[in-house]
């Protein structure tokens, strides 16, 4: 297929991807009978803290592997590095399934699953920024756009399953699925020739307050202002957004009284706007450049957040968590696309992986903090004013210190690369 038509492809398949990878989202709907489950055996209350550890550590030890695996998506390709991270996504939910503890757990699933889902999600990414210098910020959404629509196939598929199987041969049933379509998935994955780019785009020249072009490494990256805000700000959004993922579905239950059944199929409702947040907020970065979107989510998690603990209900429930969704998965469009167009894309992997730890630290910050309020004050309802006034806090760092960074050396292209050099 011409490379002008077969970019999108790729893309696609970066899409399908994702969507097994982003299964992790439904965890909300595991929560309840995995406590169940586990109360049943062990003879004990399993606590809600302890039910959303596991989403925890798998999320950190997906974040911790995004900036350990940059340097060998680069050596071994993406096609390589995306198999043998979902060889590993799919043995820890097979592992999983064999589970007698909640500890257990911790290390099969959150471990081993939470490192196969890091080496894969860099890669499709990073084949969709190096493949779309034209269109980074939509391409880049759409990519990711499998990772946040997941819950929406997942979290039915995963309570048709509980309910006919139960949970723990649920988790057996993903691993063997996500094994085979992550593989045949990956075989077309690779990067554009050395010095491709698409017919008739030209790349901008560097103008006042953008650094379209600028090419650093690791090193430069952590010494610019740039990004220690943009650092924080991911920060931010990540623990509001996965706050709210890991907890969806409780929430329901028991602040807003929506039904088990309809608070399952909200779950997929609200992946719906995760997934469409990326390429909306992508493509919003792509205009309106990625600080103005960055506050843009703070001002909607604030708002979000106030809503829900004002006036808590149906209508609200359904609105907040539809928007604190969409925001999440704005941020994993936003963060990407900045990465790319403050810093460049020549050492991408491994500026973006940096990045991506704000998301790991999210994700243990997030749905710790939600059960830490849940058993402290006996209601979810406590959460909701702490994530408004941490998105105020976001708002004003994204204002402050989300620029592009100015003076950053430049450096050679890796092979690949669809950025030339310009002598800055």
């Amino acid at each position: 297929m011409p490379a002008e038509r077969g970019r999108w492809g790729l893309v696609a398949l970066g899409l399908l991807i994702n969507l097994c990878l982003g299964s992790i989202y439904s965890w909300s709907v595991f929560v309840t009978p995995l406590a169940a489950h586990f109360s049943a055996t062990l003879g004990r209350e399993v606590t809600a803290g302890e039910a959303l550890l596991p989403f925890s550590v798998f999320l950190a030890f997906f974040a911790v592997a995004m900036p350990l695996s940059g340097k060998y998506i680069e050596r071994y390709g993406p096609r390589a590095m995306t198999i043998a991270g979902g060889l590993l996504t799919g043995l820890g939910w097979l592992l999983a399934s064999t589970a007698t503890s909640v500890q257990v757990l911790y290390i099969v699933y959150g471990v081993i699953g939470g490192l196969g889902v890091g080496i894969a999600y860099g890669a499709p990414v990073a084949v969709a920024a190096r493949w779309f210098p034209d269109r980074r910020g939509l391409a880049v959404g759409l990519t990711l756009l499998g990772f946040g629509f997941s819950a929406f196939v997942t979290a039915n598929a995963a309570g048709a399953l509980i309910a006919a199987y139960g949970v723990m041969a649920t988790f057996g049933i993903f691993g063997a699925v996500f094994i085979v379509v992550l593989v045949l998935s990956a075989l077309p994955l690779r990067f554009p020739p050395e010095g491709w780019r698409p017919a008739g785009w030209v790349p901008p020249a560097p103008g006042t307050g953008t650094v379209p072009l600028c090419e650093c490494d690791r090193r430069a990256m952590l010494r610019t202002g740039a990004f220690y805000g943009l650092f924080l700000c991911y920060f931010i959004g990540c623990l509001a957004g996965l706050a709210a993922i890991s907890i969806a579905k409780p929430v329901g239950t028991e602040v807003a009284a929506v039904d088990a059944g309809l608070a399952t199929i909200l779950v997929g409702f609200f992946a719906v706007f995760n997934g469409l947040g990326r390429p909306a907020f992508g493509s919003l970065a792509d205009r309106i450049t990625p600080r103005t979107t960055a506050m843009l989510t703070f001002a909607l998690i604030a708002a979000a957040s106030v809503l829900i603990w004002l006036a808590p209900g149906v209508p609200a429930y359904v609105i907040a968590f539809a928007v604190l969704w969409g925001c999440l998965g704005g941020w994993l469009a936003i963060a990407p696309t900045a990465t790319a167009s403050y810093f460049g894309t020549c050492d991408y992997p491994r500026c973006y992986g940096i990045v991506f730890l704000a998301y790991g630290a999210g994700a243990i910050a997030g749905p710790q903090l939600a059960g830490f309020i849940r058993t402290a004050t006996g209601t979810y309802l406590g959460v909701f004013p702490a994530v408004a006034g941490l998105a105020a806090v976001g708002l004003i760092v994204a204002w402050l210190l989300m620029r592009p960074p100015a003076g950053v050396p430049a450096r050679e292209p890796l092979p690949g690369s669809a950025v030339e050099e310009q002598g800055n």
